[in-house]
């Protein structure tokens, strides 16, 4: 006898759902901080033109810091999503890969060797950084005949991590900039500026919209290539954009917060448990989900041990270390 199908929540819902925890989290993170602030004081910070200290730490301080966990949340999201679909391999996010240490190797460098470099040239170095790791970690792959299994991924993106972040320290050391080395990758959103803002914000919206564009060549791909080959797809077209797309998002974030490891990993697999495995749902509600997360994760750092912060790379290592073991015990399978 077969069990009566349940009927199903549509996906618009879903979505609205998740845009709704978005606002609400964005009006708590706005309020909750080591200055004490009303929602009173967060409508008239962003309603109108009015001045006072409260209002100013709103519109200078604030903002800009919640914009860009926003920004960042929602671009570790969609890159470890479409680095999940891409792979078919659900252990895979930008951290495991070589992405994000490469990232961070790359900003040791130009630290120690271009001082001068202003924030849009660390960014583009993230970005070559980032290739580079990525390059690393399959070029590993393509010595072995049959390609990856998700283990051997996992173990060469571990040993390419742990090469760069090497060198990112050896540098550091060397050249007698650890410190500024780690208050830039362990400071999170922390004195984000509106112009830091201004730079970011094309690449991870470019990078967004061209991964939801995508999205229904990414299921396809995330079932099997032999079927998206006689669909008719370029395979080697799309996957060369996602991997640009994936090194974009996840450069910008490095550039701007540093190494938030887990993130990319935990999100979608939360995501694919609530609305499938159909990437035109799992990239808009990761990139929805992913921003309230990274603001949930701002909002706790700043208020858990006020006046002073808690590291948000730390708060999210803390969180995603279960949530990765028990997608391990799982055998892979996660929430989905």
């Amino acid at each position: 006898m077969t069990k009566p199908t349940q009927r199903s929540i549509p996906f618009s819902v879903k979505l609205v759902a998740g845009l709704i925890a978005f606002a609400a989290m964005f009006v708590i993170a706005m309020v909750f901080g080591a200055a004490e602030t009303s929602i009173k004081d967060v409508w008239l910070a962003l309603a109108t033109k009015a001045e006072g200290e409260k209002l100013s730490v709103l519109r200078d301080i604030r903002l800009p810091r919640e914009i860009a966990a926003i920004l960042v949340g929602a671009a570790l999201a969609v890159s470890g999503a479409i680095m999940q679909g891409l792979t078919r391999n659900p252990l895979a996010d930008p951290g495991l890969l070589g992405l994000t240490s490469g990232a961070n190797a790359a900003l040791a460098f130009t630290m120690a060797f271009i001082p001068a470099a202003n924030y849009f040239g660390i960014m583009v170095a993230c970005f070559i950084g980032a290739a580079v790791g990525t390059i690393m970690v399959f070029g590993i792959g393509a010595m072995r005949k049959g390609g990856f299994s998700p283990l051997q991924m996992v173990l060469a993106g571990s040993a390419v991590s742990a090469f760069l972040y090497a060198i990112a320290e050896g540098i550091g050391i060397y050249f007698k900039i650890s410190k500024d080395i780690s208050m830039w990758t362990a400071g999170g959103v922390i004195g984000t500026s509106w112009g830091q803002l201004q730079t970011i914000f094309p690449f991870i919206l470019i990078g967004i919209l061209i991964a939801i564009l995508l999205s229904r060549q990414l299921t396809i791909l995330s079932l099997s290539e032999e079927v998206a080959t006689g669909l008719g797809q370029n395979i080697a077209v799309i996957k060369f954009v996602l991997f640009v797309v994936i090194i974009l998002l996840a450069g910008t974030s490095v550039a701007l917060v540093g190494n938030l490891a887990f993130l990319g990993l935990m999100v979608p697999h939360i995501v694919r448990g609530i609305v499938g495995t159909d990437y035109r749902h799992v990239i808009p509600m990761s990139a929805t989900a992913g921003a309230v997360f990274m603001l949930f994760a701002d909002t706790v750092g700043r208020t858990l041990n006020a006046p002073y912060e808690t590291p948000v790379a730390a708060l999210i290592a803390v969180m995603g270390l279960p949530f990765f073991l028990f997608i391990v015990r799982k055998g892979g399978r996660g929430m989905a």
